[in-house]
């Protein structure tokens, strides 16, 4: 089978989208914890990233910063996030998880494997390991991608 790049990139376009939104039905469905998709989506990125900036997370999930300062507002208001000043830049603050953000974050990441996993079971070990291995393949391009670039679905 001769697959070319523009079929390959088709089936990224048609396919990742349809995954995501699936995620945030499921998400929206089940309110994981009472967090939304952005809140998730935030919560991972700071646990990811601990002592990140306001404007990192921003442009990661793809909101504004004075919509993104609400989204951490209302996270360190429930006290899953918290702020501090950068002990080498004063006017730089910092987001980490607290415990009880770590322990949200992780329930809800939970939850949605378990979903996730639930889903791909009838299919093949074969297929299963085929997509495995095509993820890995694109993780290192769309890591540099974003990195050089701020586009990011959310």
């Amino acid at each position: 089978m001769d697959i070319t790049a523009q079929a390959c990139a088709r089936e990224i376009i048609e396919v990742v989208p349809a995954i995501i939104q699936a995620i945030r039905v499921h998400m929206r469905a089940q309110r994981m914890h009472d967090l939304s998709v952005p809140q998730f989506r935030t919560l991972a990125y700071i646990g990811r990233h601990p002592g990140c900036s306001l404007s990192e997370v921003a442009e990661f999930i793809g909101l504004t910063l004075p919509s993104m300062s609400v989204l951490v507002n209302g996270l360190v208001a429930d006290q899953l996030v918290e702020r501090a000043t950068s002990p080498f830049d004063r006017r730089r603050v910092t987001l980490t998880l607290t415990a009880e953000g770590r322990l949200m974050h992780s329930r809800a990441l939970e939850g949605t494997m378990a979903w996730l996993a639930a889903l791909v079971e009838p299919i093949s070990e074969l297929d299963r390991a085929a997509i495995v291995q095509a993820l890995e393949a694109l993780r290192p391009i769309f890591a540099t991608s974003a990195q050089s670039t701020s586009i990011e679905q959310s």
